[in-house]
């Protein structure tokens, strides 16, 4: 098994390296870095996939904004954590993370919350059978394929040998008809 070989520069040969834009900059950069960025970048960020891009956004704007450097008011090393931390907050602020936060996986979080609490859906123990088994035989026979035997619209319909508008308007009038017996 083959070990990969670390690249270390002293801090001046480093800020030299990256002034210059040499290819050595960026690897010796990530060799010596990565770690500790990313542990910055990824007590900010929750979520491992946006702080590994970020971790590269932040070798990235390093790179682009080397010459915007000046040691003389502080260590490289500062300068680069406040890239990552600046960059992980305008990352947690942007309205494309916002959004996707806000846009769960529906199939995993029920099954999750269904086992973590211990939760099983029965229709037959809530009364929702009966309720449907009451309705008008059209209503019931679109029920029963869609919502207890999981059949799609276009399913129902072929199987019922109606036209999909027909199914998806009994669906509707259906739900409405229960929602009376519920109030």
């Amino acid at each position: 098994m083959a070990t990969t070989k670390r690249i270390t520069l002293t801090e001046e040969d480093l800020i030299k390296a990256l002034k210059n834009q040499e290819t050595i900059a960026i690897q010796a950069l990530y060799d010596m870095y990565s770690g500790a960025l990313f542990g910055v970048i990824s007590r900010i960020i929750q979520h491992t996939e946006v702080a590994e891009d970020t971790l590269q956004e932040t070798f990235i704007k390093i790179w682009n904004s080397a010459e915007h450097y000046d040691s003389s008011k502080g260590r490289l090393f500062t300068w680069m954590i406040n890239v990552a931390r600046n960059l992980s907050i305008d990352k947690l602020r942007s309205k494309d993370f916002r959004n996707a936060n806000k846009n769960q996986d529906i199939e995993n979080n029920v099954d999750f919350i269904d086992a973590e609490k211990k939760i099983s859906f029965n229709s037959d123990v809530v009364g929702l059978r009966d309720m449907v088994n009451a309705l008008k035989p059209e209503f019931f026979d679109v029920l029963d394929l869609v919502y207890f035997k999981g059949y799609t619209h276009v399913e129902a319909a072929e199987s019922l040998d109606i036209p999909l508008g027909t199914v998806k308007t009994r669906i509707r009038m259906a739900v409405m008809e229960l929602r009376k017996q519920f109030n």
